[in-house]
């Protein structure tokens, strides 16, 4: 199985993390690694997750850690791209209702200037 390829691209006072592949307990800790990367000195993350092929709720328990690690540092954590058919988890759990989601990362980006 071949590893997911993370990015981070920042945007002014945004970082974009983009993830490709697959997210599971293999991965996971990739995953946290690049969002503690990308977090410090920017206080609006937006997590493109538009090139993610599955998720389960290890990566799910990740993306929750830094989005509550955001909030309470009074920043903001956006999801963007999110597809229901590779990323159920977000909706099974109620997430989805629960952390801010935009189609696109334009959408995303949009949304966390706005609220500058």
């Amino acid at each position: 199985m071949a590893e997911p390829r993370l990015s981070i691209e920042p945007h002014d006072a945004c970082v974009v993390v983009a993830v490709h592949g697959e997210l599971d307990v293999t991965s996971s800790q990739q995953l946290d690694d690049c969002l503690a990367e990308a977090s410090p000195g920017r206080d609006r993350m937006i997590l493109d997750l538009s090139g993610v092929d599955f998720m389960d709720t290890t990566a799910l328990a990740v993306i929750v850690r830094h989005w509550r690690r955001q909030v309470e540092a009074d920043g903001m954590f956006l999801i963007a791209g999110a597809r229901y058919r590779y990323t159920k988890a977000l909706w099974i759990t109620g997430l989805a209702d629960r952390l801010p989601m935009y189609d696109s990362v334009d959408e995303a980006l949009s949304a966390a200037t706005t609220a500058s």
